[in-house]
């Protein structure tokens, strides 16, 4: 495991934060084109949908295998297959001259990117130090992926303005091949292991976990269209909690389990996953709100809506750099929850001015400032908490778990809240605000939810008697494999 500055190549964190921005920036870009890629294709409007549904399918439900491939064949072999993956699905989807090219490109691409997520979050963890250098790297971690996601409303519309849709796939590609020209020199290589100590993939538990993830994102996006009682939400929803189940099964007899469920006997590896299904889950509905009610209430058209996204950017940037100095001293078992009330209390702000006659000033700026300095704040400490006590060989595991929760979280949120302002808006512009309204302060307190949970989760200390499978003490390979990496730990609960 290399931990020093001096072992780590200057290129490795920009590489690692392309990374985390290009995956969020391709899960908002196409909005905006979206009515574009219609008409130029063809597309009727039930099946425009997929355009975004195919990635986050792919994406969502592949995390978990992609964060182990990482630990199982090496995480920079992982890194350029992924970006291999993504940069030629870009360039099929740019070049698609039917809708099914540009659905079955997307989902490629949801399938790179899924392998690409969760190796930039190993890599931070084994190749930058606790302390310091690993807070400032994961803080620039969380902004860059802050960041992608609101430049891809702002990236969308420009480029569909300036340069027609295809741009918005097309505009990888040159991204991706920079990224391969440096990988090489600025990412370690990976290590060769005897055969004896190399980990092996769980096949059955990859096939469970992605099978069960994918079917479980596909019914909540589906909640949009069929709404939550229809028999094609239902029945989605219910196979995927079979196959779910199945796989928690399975991980417990396994020798090598794709997911260690004693993981989450850790304090703060489960505050960690609960803070971020929970922090996603409103964060972007809160994003999609905001949205809709700049372009269809206050009449703002793509390139100013996605402008209007830049102080959040910002925000979340001044976020994480007050966090990345402050974590060291209060520890992330008081920053995590700190962080998810302020980012709560703009949300709160959101839900309180949107208005049909509102501002940019009070119902737009004011409340994305605030929330985005809070959530901001939360990048540092919920990359740090996912990971402590976490031997480099499951780095891949953990990350992918994080990743997933992220997801799955955002999947979950946006299915509720889109229900939530249905059935309390009402008809014409009034009806789409309070509407609005009426999600926004449940996001908000989806966020106060995950902040309470956080604190109480956070020192739930891991049985001293854990023993992974095949006989393996957890405790005795934390102590020799992981050093402390958050002041806020206690040396029982780093486990």
């Amino acid at each position: 495991m290399v931990n020093s500055r001096t072992h780590t190549s200057r290129w490795l964190l920009p590489v690692l934060l392309t990374v985390q921005f290009l995956v969020s920036l391709d899960m908002s870009v196409v909005n905006v084109a979206l009515p574009d890629i219609g008409r130029g294709l063809g597309f009727d409007a039930e099946s425009l949908t997929w355009v975004v549904n195919a990635y986050a399918l792919t994406f969502g439900g592949l995390l978990m295998l992609g964060g182990r491939l990482a630990d199982v064949i090496g995480r920079r072999r992982i890194l350029v297959a992924g970006f291999v993956v993504f940069g030629l699905a870009s360039m099929a989807g740019g070049l698609a001259r039917a809708p099914g090219q540009l659905i079955a490109a997307r989902a490629v691409q949801g399938a790179g990117a899924a392998a690409l997520a969760p190796v930039a979050l190993a890599l931070i963890t084994v190749n930058y130090p606790a302390g310091t250098a690993r807070s400032r790297a994961l803080g620039l971690w969380g902004a860059s992926g802050a960041a992608g996601g609101a430049v891809g409303v702002l990236a969308g519309g420009l480029l569909t303005d300036w340069a027609g849709w295809r741009s918005v796939m097309l505009v990888n590609v040159p991204v991706v091949v920079a990224v391969l020209a440096v990988v090489r020199s600025a990412v370690p290589a990976d290590q060769r292991l005897a055969v004896s100590s190399r980990p092996r993939l769980d096949a059955v538990g990859a096939l469970l976990v992605t099978a069960g993830t994918s079917l479980l994102v596909l019914g909540l996006v589906r909640t949009q269209t069929y709404g939550w009682t229809d028999w094609r939400t239902t029945g989605v929803l219910g196979a995927a909690a079979v196959l779910l189940a199945l796989f928690a099964a399975t991980e417990k007899r396994v020798r090598q389990p794709l997911l260690r469920l004693g993981l989450l006997a850790q304090g703060p590896v489960l505050a960690a996953n609960v803070f971020a299904l929970l922090m996603s889950a409103g964060q972007f509905a809160a994003f999609y709100f905001t949205s809709l009610y700049m372009q269809q209430v206050l009449d703002y058209g793509p390139t100013a809506a996605g402008s209007a996204f830049l102080p959040f950017c910002v925000g979340v940037v001044a976020g994480s750099v007050i966090a990345a100095r402050t974590v060291g001293r209060v520890g992330s078992g008081t920053l995590l929850p700190a962080g998810g009330l302020l980012g709560a209390a703009g949300i709160a702000w959101f839900a309180a001015a949107v208005a049909v006659d509102g501002g940019f000033l009070l119902s737009i700026l004011g409340p994305s400032v605030v929330a985005s300095v809070g959530i901001g704040m939360c990048f540092v400490p919920l990359g740090t908490a996912a990971t402590t006590g976490v031997a480099p060989e499951e780095s891949g595991m953990a990350s992918g778990l994080l990743n997933s929760s992220r997801q799955v979280g955002g999947a979950i949120g946006l299915g509720v809240l889109v229900t939530v302002a249905a059935g309390a808006g009402g008809e014409g512009t009034q009806g789409l605000v309070d509407g609005f309204s009426a999600a926004y302060w449940v996001a908000a307190g989806l966020l106060a939810v995950a902040a309470v949970a956080a604190g109480l989760l956070y020192r739930k200390g891991t049985p001293p008697a854990e023993t992974r499978p095949g006989g393996q003490a957890a405790e005795e390979t934390s102590r020799k494999s992981v050093e402390p990496v958050d002041p806020g730990v206690s040396r029982s609960t780093q486990g």
